[in-house]
């Protein structure tokens, strides 16, 4: 268990280092699969021995090695958030490998999802595309219960799909309507629902705190729905139950 848990956190943040270079590449259009990792001030090429996660951060003291400019903060930041996000993953799916390997997957895709989001107020057609793929999968493993997911796709993504029709998408974004459509054909009508109560609770509070502070009206949804999805994917059964429990059912 500890060996997997220690190849988890190895992963995870190797993985991590790469999201960085997603949320920073993909807003620009850059390619990020060919081009070699380099200094964002400088351009230089960096060395293997500069790209180890963390380590390679806190060595060079968050500055480059060249032009001794510092380095964004968000690189370590992410790098530890995505280890611990599998790290949770994995030990609360210990044995569920199917589930440990989609969650994973989708615990850096909303991570990348936020910190753009966040940013530009656009979330890309290729991260949704890659929850859908995940749902996808789920569905072809549980067959069986096909309706619990295609009715989690067409629940929520229907319901945010009108929203933007009815405000000509001044209500949402059409990257929400896809991303909750496609978070609802992975995790089923009742998580997806959840998410959306978590994402939508956490989102109001949080932003009309941010407005007092003299923040803009405009809302980013995307980082708030990405925590409801990571909630309702990881502890999802286990809320429900409790709740359904408090009901007496």
């Amino acid at each position: 268990m500890w060996l997997i848990m220690l190849l988890l956190a190895v992963l995870g943040l190797c993985v991590g280092s790469f999201l960085n270079v997603l949320i920073f590449r993909i807003p620009k259009g850059e390619e990020f699969v060919k081009t070699p990792s380099h200094c964002m001030m400088c351009g230089r090429r960096l060395a293997w021995y500069e790209n180890i996660p963390l380590v390679s951060w806190l060595i060079q003291g968050g500055k480059c090695r060249g032009c001794h400019q510092p380095i964004s903060r968000q690189y370590p930041i992410i790098e530890a958030l995505n280890a611990v996000l599998w790290l949770t993953v994995g030990f609360l799916f210990r044995g569920d490998w199917l589930h440990i390997a989609l969650y994973c997957i989708l615990s850096s895709v909303l991570i990348v999802i936020t910190v753009i989001d966040w940013r530009t107020f656009e979330i890309p057609d290729g991260l949704n595309l890659t929850i859908l793929i995940l749902g996808l999968v789920q569905l072809g493993f549980d067959l069986a219960n096909w309706p619990l997911y295609i009715i989690g796709a067409a629940s929520v993504g229907g319901l945010f799909l009108l929203i933007w029709l009815v405000t000509k998408g001044r209500g949402i974004g059409f990257g929400d309507v896809k991303l909750m459509a496609a978070a609802g054909l992975l995790l089923g009508w009742q998580r997806i629902l959840l998410a959306l109560i978590v994402g939508s609770v956490s989102g109001s509070v949080i932003h009309l705190v941010r407005m007092r502070g003299g923040a803009g009206k405009k809302l980013a949804f995307g980082p708030y729905l990405s925590a409801g999805i990571w909630i309702a994917a990881v502890f999802g059964e286990k809320i429900i139950s409790a709740y359904l429990g408090l009901l007496g059912f």
